[in-house]
């Protein structure tokens, strides 16, 4: 076998949001504001930075404990924005608590492709850009039997593409990047590791690009494995 290992990215790649948990949120914003959540990357990044700037003694976040102080600040950050001044901490206590991180849903091929690999003995890990309850994610829809490595940003001080991740992820395994496949649905993301020596492939759900790099569904990483059918 010319792999022995198979690195995956978790959102977007491995799972998504689940729709119940987002619509919930929503709900939420629009009842005690009037107004709808603003999704964009850039507003959550935006109130991300400025709870990260606020001199607060969790940030960054290290332990799953400090990842709830973190977005419970977060909420109240938006709650500002958006004018919602009743019931400010017990409103972001239920979204922390009830609504969190944790809630993802696998994609319709992933646990087909992961029983897949683990049958021709693959090692397999997760590399993301992510809080420390990576593994509790994972625990929460079914996944985390399959892995025996979990390598998060926040953890390991660095995200994608610095190579500083993927090497850690390697070192936890104990393999090459040449005997290391990666998928992720950034491009970036993907260059990043190639750029190591993985085989890296960017998966693009939306089925708008061709290139020899880039797959459309996990099935076909398994096809270029040889771990199919």
């Amino acid at each position: 076998m010319r792999y022995r290992a198979v690195f995956f990215d978790r959102d977007g790649t491995l799972t998504y949001n689940d729709p119940a948990w987002e619509q919930l949120r929503r709900d939420c914003i629009r009842e005690w504001s009037g107004h709808d959540l603003d999704e964009s990357y850039d507003f959550f990044i935006k109130h991300f930075r400025r709870v990260l700037d606020g001199g607060y003694p969790f940030a960054p976040y290290r332990t799953v404990g400090q990842e709830l102080s973190f977005f419970r600040q977060w909420y109240l950050s938006v709650f500002e924005e958006l004018g919602i001044t009743e019931k400010c901490a017990e409103r972001a206590d239920y979204l922390t608590e009830r609504l969190w991180y944790l809630k993802k849903q696998p994609y319709p091929e992933t646990v087909e492709v992961l029983e897949q690999f683990r049958s021709h003995g693959y090692r397999m890990g997760v590399i993301s850009d992510c809080p420390p309850s990576l593994e509790l994610t994972l625990t929460d829809c079914g996944l985390h039997g399959y892995f025996t490595s979990f390598t998060a940003s926040s953890l390991v001080g660095y995200g994608k593409p610095d190579a500083r991740i993927y090497l850690a992820a390697l070192d936890a395994q104990g393999v090459t990047a040449a005997e290391s496949l990666y998928v992720d649905d950034c491009a970036e993301e993907a260059d990043g590791a190639r750029a190591l020596g993985f085989t890296a492939f960017h998966l693009d759900r939306s089925r708008t690009l061709t290139d020899p790099r880039v797959i459309h569904d996990l099935r076909e990483l398994a096809d270029y494995a040889g771990v199919s059918g």
